[in-house]
């Protein structure tokens, strides 16, 4: 049961699901910030004035395009890509493209929502953006991939820009893909824009630490909240969902502070081992081999695959939710509060159902949303876009320490917002309104845009 708005944003939320219907995602996306936003609007009664709630949820622009491609054998297919520029307040637009056979204008929509709010947190000159198209890149050669690349691009060059738009990687698009549609850019442009996509490789304009920033960034804000309470991750037991960058790299810094994790997942089920996952072994199955993650079972005898049984069902002390939106429900939250799980920190975007949501901080649960914990890829895509700018290379340690700063700066005004609305240790409520606020100010002061 969703908790009731404020009768003022009650009536928004009516018309956001009236003008977009079918958008369950989106709707869901929009429920979750304007939950939170009553004593906002009590105190700056302008912000309803100017309707810039309305105008928030309000993408600037939708673009829907075909890209059709051929495969291998020659036969022709057509899927449907999507960009929505949701708000500019801020910077241009920023978010990342996904490739994934679930891909519709709501998922984008509720994904390039989420974003306008977590790039207001960083503290950095970006807006919010996302896109992606319902192409699956499963089971597809390299020079299939490159050809629906290529023919995306065809269409979106036209969009972007340093100063416009600028795109980044997301499930399913990794370095290879953004190598391809980087490629197709200049090729029709005959302009070495690097600054256009970020998420590149090192060679050629990528900034160090992009790959590992969503995970390592999860971890640094997991270990703040935390430290919150007195405690840290020295000893503590971890799940982790997923096994793409995020989940590996997450795994990595975890471990590196001093936490054992003992499972991790894919689409087809998990592996747990008590004893701790070997991640170099997972990094080779998953990134190099491009296997799936049974593969860890038939190798290390201590590790067993499970298939249709939730990840969340394993007794851990903290849970990181790093596969897709929608993961973790009331249930699996239920069993992960009487398992004794001390702290979620979500580094996918909505892992967490809003039933989930609430038993957890019924239950006092340190509980970190992803739009403020997995806020560190779109951080570091924005200090890529520095380098850029300034034709300049930082190293890895350089980079990775501007994210723990920020990361440690995302916490610190989640944490201090959350206070001064009176609602202390309340994540959720602090970074949707400090992500508003820093949007909201922006909107004023531009007058109606």
């Amino acid at each position: 049961m969703a908790i009731k708005l404020d009768e003022r944003l009650e009536k928004i939320y009516q018309e956001v699901i009236k003008r977009n219907p079918g958008e369950s995602e989106f709707h869901q996306a929009v429920h979750e910030v304007l939950e939170t936003l009553g004593p906002v609007i009590g105190k700056h009664p302008e912000l309803a004035e100017y309707k810039i709630i309305q105008r928030i949820c309000e993408p600037e622009r939708q673009i829907i395009f075909r890209v059709p491609w051929q495969d291998d054998s020659g036969q022709i297919h057509i899927n449907r890509a999507f960009r929505v520029e949701f708000n500019s307040a801020l910077g241009p637009y920023k978010g990342g493209m996904r490739f994934h056979p679930s891909v519709y204008l709501g998922i984008i929509k509720f994904l390039g929502f989420e974003q306008v709010f977590k790039n207001g947190l960083t503290g950095l000159p970006i807006g919010g953006g996302k896109g992606g198209s319902d192409f699956d890149p499963k089971g597809r050669s390299d020079d299939e991939i490159m050809r629906f690349c290529q023919s995306l691009m065809t269409e979106l060059y036209r969009h972007l820009g340093e100063y416009t738009d600028i795109p980044a990687g997301d499930i399913g698009v990794g370095e290879r893909e953004l190598g391809y549609l980087f490629g197709q850019y200049k090729r029709i442009t005959n302009r070495y824009e690097s600054g256009i996509l970020t998420g590149k490789g090192i060679n050629w304009g990528g900034s160090c630490a992009r790959k590992e920033a969503t995970g390592y960034g999860t971890v640094y804000f997991l270990n703040e909240m935390l430290q919150a309470r007195g405690l840290g991750l020295d000893g503590k037991k971890l799940v982790i969902s997923g096994s793409g960058n995020v989940a590996i790299y997450a795994m990595q810094k975890a471990t590196e502070l001093g936490a054992k994790v003992i499972a991790c997942s894919d689409s087809g089920g998990f592996v747990v081992d008590e004893k701790g996952l070997e991640l170099d072994r997972i990094r080779r199955i998953k990134e190099i081999e491009r296997q799936r993650i049974s593969v860890y079972a038939d190798e290390v005898s201590s590790a067993r695959y499970v298939q249709e049984k939730s990840i969340w069902s394993i007794p851990c002390d903290v849970a990181l939710p790093c596969a897709t939106q929608n993961e973790l429900d009331g249930h699996d939250a239920k069993e992960l509060v009487e398992n004794g799980c001390i702290a979620v920190a979500e580094g996918a975007n909505m892992p967490t159902t809003p039933e989930g949501v609430r038993l957890f901080q019924q239950a006092g649960i340190a509980y970190g949303p992803g739009k403020a914990a997995n806020a560190g890829g779109v951080a570091t895509s924005a200090l890529e876009m520095q380098q850029n700018a300034s034709r300049d290379s930082w190293t890895f340690d350089y980079t990775e320490e501007r994210l723990r700063e920020i990361m440690v700066d995302i916490h610190r005004n989640c944490y201090e917002t959350a206070e001064e609305y009176g609602m202390p240790g309340d994540y959720v409520s602090g970074a949707n309104i400090n992500g508003f606020l820093r949007v909201s100010d922006s909107m004023l002061a531009m007058g109606l845009i």
